[in-house]
């Protein structure tokens, strides 16, 4: 695994992070049929709030970001996009781990929400989320703190 880091997100990442969140759904939102060249990246510029966005840097370089999202009963975990190239090296599984860590010591349920048959879901399974729903397109997943877990 290559090192890695996060750092706060500013506005000046927005562009390449639309560009990445492009690149990485494009395959699954074809799949489901659904990808569509503007409306993949706007809806990245839509939701993006610096104050909840971490990027990922891998080697001092661009590899990804991931954001936290408080709500009134738990934080979604939203945009976490990888570089395809470090998809597989551990790196996300490690920037997950880092995140659930926080939300578990706060005692915050997490819920996400992945895409029918994205890989994602085998490491948000990993990691202790559950299927809450779905719907044809999605999944919405939920994974309570570990300290509260049976």
């Amino acid at each position: 695994m290559a090192d890695w880091e996060i750092r706060s997100a500013s506005m000046a990442d927005l562009e390449p992070l639309a560009e990445l969140r492009a690149v990485v759904m494009r395959a699954d939102l074809e799949r489901l049929g659904r990808y569509d060249e503007q409306r993949v990246r706007q809806r990245l510029r839509d939701r993006f709030a610096p104050a909840h966005t971490w990027v990922i840097e891998a080697a001092g370089a661009f590899a990804g970001c991931v954001a936290l999202r408080p709500a009134a009963d738990a934080h979604w975990l939203e945009h976490f996009y990888l570089a395809p190239h470090l998809q597989g090296s551990g790196i996300g599984g490690a920037v997950l781990r880092e995140l659930l860590e926080r939300c578990d010591r706060d005692g915050t349920p997490v819920r996400l929400q992945v895409l029918q048959g994205s890989p994602a879901r085998r490491l948000y399974e990993r990691h202790g989320f559950t299927v809450e729903t779905e719907d044809p397109v999605d999944v919405f997943m939920l994974r309570e703190p570990a300290s509260a877990a049976p």
